[in-house]
């Protein structure tokens, strides 16, 4: 089925900064139209300083049924979400949000989901193994708190935002007491690797983790879509690992975020 575009075509807008690297829009486009929408999802690059004023007149444009948020504006749409769900609360972001009728914002966080549903579907279950995530932003809260939900054994934190770090430990330690603490960048000793920083996605990035030392037992997962292949994910395959590039997670969640984003869900 193609998509329509014409007076009668609902905006479901996904902003970044920058926005070039994502390949949700089509993806995204593509489901709405298989359920029979006239619908399309936009990208749109909105710079950290204008994203408060985007919001604003999104929720203003009656075409306009939701909001897709991508690095690095999902912390800040928490504080712009009128109705955001216990768990995006906990995660402290908002990555989808929905315009209900009285022209208020529905949201949720679809990250943490996402991540584990793509290592899932890998083959690999989280339950009583020892994890390691880098990276505890936007979607990193999300995934560390799902990672403990799913009964992992241990999770080790690292993340070179230290305050960060530490307020996302506390608020976890609360919920799974015992399960979770700081970690670093070295990944000898765990069962799972996982990256959810954007530390991969430009030219010249250093590793996010110190992947020379990955051993073939491990499974690695990242969050960023494009390139598909990390430099760390092809140092992981390189040494054997099974591996999780970031589609897998866009994939896993893509019918989450379609769900909350047209008030389905």
């Amino acid at each position: 089925m193609d998509v329509e575009l014409n007076g009668e075509t609902r905006l479901y807008p996904i902003a970044g900064d920058p926005i070039a690297q994502v390949k949700s829009p089509g993806l995204l486009t593509g489901i709405l139209v298989a359920r029979g929408l006239n619908a399309l999802v936009p990208p749109m690059h909105v710079l950290p300083d204008d994203y408060a004023g985007f919001v604003a007149m999104m929720k203003q444009l009656p075409n306009v049924g939701g909001l897709i948020a991508t690095v690095p504006h999902k912390q800040a749409t928490l504080p712009l979400c009128d109705h955001p769900t216990e768990r995006a609360v906990f995660a402290g972001s908002v990555n989808v949000m929905n315009k209900r009728e009285d022209g208020s914002w529905q949201g949720d966080n679809t990250d943490g989901q996402g991540y584990m549903n793509g290592v899932a579907d890998c083959g690999f279950d989280i339950k009583d193994k020892r994890a390691l995530l880098v990276g505890v932003g936007g979607a990193g809260a999300a995934i560390a708190y799902e990672i403990l939900a799913r009964g992992a054994a241990y999770l080790a934190i690292h993340d070179v935002d230290e305050t960060r770090r530490d307020a996302t430990i506390a608020r976890l330690s609360d919920r799974f007491p015992g399960k979770v603490g700081v970690g670093s960048a070295d990944p000898t000793g765990f069962d799972f690797i996982g990256n959810a920083t954007p530390v991969g996605m430009r030219e010249g990035d250093p590793l996010p983790i110190e992947a020379e030392k990955y051993e073939a037992h491990q499974f690695v997962a990242d969050s960023i879509t494009k390139p598909e292949i990390t430099p760390q994910l092809a140092i992981a395959q390189s040494k054997g690992c099974a591996i999780m590039p970031g589609l897998g997670m866009f994939n896993a969640q893509a019918d989450l975020l379609v769900d909350v984003m047209t008030g389905s869900a």
